[in-house]
């Protein structure tokens, strides 16, 4: 584990991406060295459980999204290839970031999680002291690293009184 092998973005993602950052995803996405499907590719490798690989991270995992793993809902190739994760007992982490949740959201949560899903909020930690935004991005990058478990000197750990 450890290689970024693909990446499935959505439509969505595709605007959020220039809305927020005023980037093209797919451009963006081209450095990673993963090939990149799109949300209505469902002929993709991934769309099937004989494709599974040894993770699956959701980022970010959109209140839609994770509505319709939670209800088993494949109706796209994010979706499919999450719940073939669910089905092969492989890791799916799902990093949502809205809020505030309500009660449908965390009961999707709740609903992922008990079919093995983590459910990993985009909330960083302060303990590290984060100076930047891109300390906090890094906080919660490492968070799913540590998940995955990849090593990373990403964020300063938790350190008691015990140094």
């Amino acid at each position: 584990m450890g290689r970024l092998e693909a990446v499935i973005a959505t439509k969505a993602a595709q605007q959020v991406a220039l809305h927020e950052e005023g980037v093209d995803l797919a451009d963006a996405l081209r450095g990673l060295g993963a090939r990149l499907y799109w949300e209505d590719e469902i002929d993709a490798p991934y769309a099937s459980s004989s494709r599974a690989v040894d993770a699956m991270v959701v980022a970010p995992c959109s209140m839609r999204t994770l509505a319709a793993i939670a209800a088993g809902l494949s109706d796209n190739l994010v979706t499919r290839a999450a719940l073939a994760h669910l089905r092969l007992g492989r890791r799916l982490v799902l990093v949502v970031r809205e809020t505030p949740l309500g009660v449908a959201e965390l009961r999707n949560m709740l609903r992922a999680a008990e079919y093995g899903a983590v459910i990993l909020p985009a909330a960083p930690g302060f303990y590290h002291r984060p100076r930047t935004v891109g300390d906090m991005v890094d906080f919660v990058v490492g968070k799913i690293l540590d998940v995955l478990g990849i090593e990373h000197g990403l964020y300063s750990r938790w350190r008691s009184g015990e140094d």
